[in-house]
């Protein structure tokens, strides 16, 4: 009983996001950010990075994969599967797939369109800031990222490539500080 009300709950919750979440991906990363991590607790920053880094690594949605994932991690297989509600925006392609020639060129659609994108950006970039605080465990990884960042804008490196030198980075930096028995807490 108790499983069945909680993968209920899980696919409320996601069935609600799956309705707001416009501006891609980091978009549901702020609402399970304010929910899960400040509201209710029940995951830590750094494991909701880990999700999101793992979501945006594998092929396919985003917003699936970082779903699957935290369905999976709070309630096993059958809760990965309730979070992967893509009924509402389903719905709602649905809808403006039918009528986008007689939307796609109205003013007002348009207008509000523009507005949204602008909305979107504060609730990107709040998700981005409160991943950044989890994302340093120790100072190496300020490197890390600076080096991924050059290579990535600077130089056109494939994002594939940067995600296998983060796995090979993060592997070294954590060993180097397991076996000096630090904890990370002085963490950039």
């Amino acid at each position: 009983m108790k499983r069945g009300k909680t993968l209920l709950a899980l696919f409320w919750e996601f069935f609600q996001f799956g309705c707001f979440t416009f501006g891609g991906g980091w978009s549901i990363v702020a609402q399970m950010q304010r929910l899960y991590v400040e509201k209710r607790k029940t995951i830590t920053g750094e494991e909701l990075l880990d999700i999101t880094s793992v979501g945006r690594s594998l092929p396919g949605t985003m917003i699936g994969n970082v779903a699957m994932l935290y369905g999976n991690h709070a309630a096993g297989l059958a809760g990965g599967v309730v979070c992967l509600v893509i009924l509402p925006p389903f719905l709602i392609l649905s809808v403006l797939t039918l009528c986008y020639t007689a939307v796609r060129d109205n003013y007002w659609v348009m207008a509000a369109m523009t507005g949204v994108r602008a909305a979107i950006v504060p609730i990107i970039a709040a998700a981005a800031l409160n991943l950044v605080k989890g994302a340093f465990r120790y100072p190496p990884c300020v490197a890390v990222a600076a080096a991924s960042f050059a290579l990535y804008l600077v130089w056109d490196v494939n994002c594939v490539f940067l995600v296998l030198m983060g796995i090979a980075a993060g592997l070294a930096i954590c060993e180097v500080y397991e076996r000096r028995g630090g904890n990370g807490d002085g963490a950039a």
